[in-house]
């Protein structure tokens, strides 16, 4: 078991305003990556998505069994069926169109944090294999969670 286990931020999020609403997806964000690591974003701007990968270094609440304002009839809902903030470990995955990238400094929309949040990892949409893009396109979600 790795109870111990370290992880080094590659950035921050940068807001244009720190007060503004962070789950207004059609803001554009900034994410200043470690000036030591601009390179290793070489080639990114060739992806239209990348996910961002972050510490949600902002959530207090530890109750993290179920999520209180998710029921379906009287079941509670646990996190983990939830992209609720409160988890055991406060990590977030926000999928984000990549509108230019500027040396070190990454220009998203759609992300949905807070200012000078922790960025952990960066990875491109879509995953591949063997040279085949894996997309999902069917899917099922619990009744609860609407289709639109």
């Amino acid at each position: 078991m790795h109870n111990n286990l370290q992880i080094k931020p590659v950035g921050y999020i940068k807001r244009i305003s720190p007060n503004e609403d962070d789950k207004d997806r059609s803001l554009v964000t900034k994410i200043i990556v470690n000036e030591e690591l601009k390179k290793a974003l070489d080639g990114i701007e060739n992806f239209s998505h990348i996910y961002i990968i972050f510490w949600m270094h902002q959530i207090k609440d530890t109750n993290y069994l179920h999520h209180p304002s998710k029921k379906h009839e009287t079941e509670a809902i646990g996190v983990f069926a939830t992209r609720a903030p409160i988890h055991p470990n406060p990590i977030g995955l926000t999928l984000v169109e990549l509108i230019k990238r500027e040396g070190n400094i990454l220009f998203v929309k759609g992300l949905d944090a807070f200012d000078d949040t922790p960025v952990l990892d960066i990875k491109p949409y879509p995953d591949w294999e063997h040279g085949n893009c894996i997309i999902v396109d069917e899917y099922r979600i619990p009744k609860w969670l609407k289709k639109k």
